[in-house]
């Protein structure tokens, strides 16, 4: 059986800030373990989101999408998302409505109510280590996290959204 909730953690560690989902993912999955809550929720890393990552979401009832964003002014941003048809000249690196679509047309039903949590990133060179700024966006967006976790429930996760 599948845990109830899927969290995508999207991005290269070897890009400096592109590394804050991979990076989320670990401290997720140790505040998971130590609570002993691994059960309730599957991590999936990946350096992109692709259209095998529907398949993923079969008896999920939430789904969590998380990566870094370029010029986005808050350090985290929380929103809902629904699925929705992007061109795109590639079936690799797909973004999270895309994947929500693919489901949608190959399952021929809804796919789980889904959310993207954005993190702040300011420098993607390769071969380096996220900046201070990514740092403290990354801990702002585990407490987020965490308030997400403490009570998996589409009402309460519609409530903290934007």
């Amino acid at each position: 059986m599948s845990a109830p909730v899927v969290v995508f953690a999207v991005g290269n560690p070897s890009r400096g800030d592109d590394a804050i989902g991979p990076l989320l993912c670990g401290r997720l999955a140790e505040w998971l373990k130590n609570r002993g809550r691994e059960a309730e929720v599957e991590l999936i890393e990946d350096f992109q989101l692709n259209i095998e990552h529907a398949l993923d979401l079969e008896g999920r009832s939430l789904a969590l999408f998380i990566d870094a964003a370029v010029n986005q002014p808050q350090a985290v941003v929380f929103r809902q998302i629904g699925p929705s048809t992007v061109i795109t000249h590639s079936t690799h690196a797909l973004p999270p409505e895309a994947v929500l679509q693919v489901y949608r047309q190959t399952e021929g039903r809804e796919p789980p109510p889904a959310f993207t949590l954005a993190v702040r990133g300011e420098a993607f060179a390769l071969g380096q280590p996220p900046g201070a700024g990514a740092e403290a966006a990354m801990d702002e967006a585990m407490l987020c996290l965490v308030r997400l976790l403490a009570n998996p429930r589409l009402d309460a996760w519609q409530a903290l959204a934007a």
